[in-house]
């Protein structure tokens, strides 16, 4: 989701829920204690030198549990953040406490902010010797060429 996108959604909300990719809802009492962008600079292993920038929403859980953050206030925090952020459409991401520190990304469904699972990937296979994955067949579905088909008995071996 894109920060445009989602001080779109926060603007026609009148509370904030969260969940997890396995369904579980985040504390309501959850805060917001970091709003940044974020931007790395690497060099893969093909060799490119790539940079990519996100926003970085770092949601955490205290022992406060009466705190509820609204969607207006949460627009007032990213507000905040508009010099470091700019003007870019950014892409977001969302940091939250698992057994480490773990980054999601984000979409909108049925009214609730739904953390999606990221994976690590390689940018350069074509580069870096990774095979093509290649769909598996059925020996029994391929036509011999000359288009006849050996069945039991038939002679054909």
């Amino acid at each position: 989701m894109k920060i445009s996108e989602f001080k779109a959604q926060l603007a026609s909300m009148q509370s904030l829920s969260f969940r997890l990719p396995n369904g579980e809802t985040i504390p309501a009492h959850f805060h917001i204690t970091e709003v940044g962008k974020v931007t790395k600079n690497y060099i893969d292993c093909g060799g490119t030198v790539r940079d990519e920038s996100k926003v970085n929403f770092q949601l955490w859980i205290a022992n406060d549990t009466d705190h509820r953050l609204s969607p207006s206030k949460l627009l007032g925090i990213i507000e905040l953040a508009s010099p470091l952020i700019g003007n870019q459409n950014l892409d977001i991401e969302f940091e939250y406490q698992g057994d480490t520190i773990c980054k999601y990304g984000v979409q909108l469904i049925l009214g609730h902010f739904v953390l999606t699972a990221t994976q690590t990937d390689c940018l350069a296979k074509d580069q870096c010797g990774i095979p093509q994955y290649k769909m598996p067949i059925k020996l029994a579905d391929l036509t011999p060429t000359g288009g006849s088909t050996c069945t039991p008995g038939g002679g054909c071996c």
